[in-house]
């Protein structure tokens, strides 16, 4: 199998747009006003679990779009390499919620939250492989070096 394609700007505004669509499904989803009497189970525990997992739900789509918006900023021409780098990323992902606060919540806001999981998981996997670009490599001289030094060992 050959190496992943690199990202690039059609790649990026697609889930930009996938992005903002799941933002403003989360947003309404979750908001509270009217929500609480279809949580199950004691009312204050549904709410913590209700309000945690709206943050994290929040936080995790709010991460993802900021690290397509600074890499569309780049090929945009509106940030460098070098500023990407060291501004564009990802910050790890949010702790998974407790399985028994996340079964009080309704299963459309359970599938909701799983979605913008595997959403941010990809971002995260695009994230890995645009980092891994700049792994450092030993230099082609110290390479050289290495092989020039072995093969007079063997002599």
């Amino acid at each position: 199998m050959g190496e992943p394609a690199d990202i690039s700007p059609a790649i990026v505004d697609a889930l930009y747009g996938d992005a903002l669509a799941l933002a403003d499904e989360a947003r309404a989803a979750f908001d509270l006003s009217g929500r609480l009497d279809m949580v199950s189970g004691d009312a204050q525990v549904a709410r913590i679990a209700l309000s945690c997992e709206a943050l994290r739900t929040t936080t995790r789509m709010m991460h993802a779009l900021a690290w397509l918006l600074n890499h569309r900023a780049y090929f945009a021409g509106e940030l460098s390499e070098f500023q990407l780098r060291r501004h564009g990323r990802l910050p790890p992902a949010q702790p998974e919620s407790e399985p028994e606060h996340f079964a009080l919540l309704p299963l459309p806001l359970q599938d909701l939250v799983l979605r913008t999981r595997r959403f941010y998981a990809r971002i995260e996997r695009l994230d890995q492989a645009w980092q891994s670009r700049f792994t450092m490599q030993p230099a082609a001289v110290h390479r050289l070096r290495q092989r020039l030094g072995q093969a007079v060992q063997s002599l």
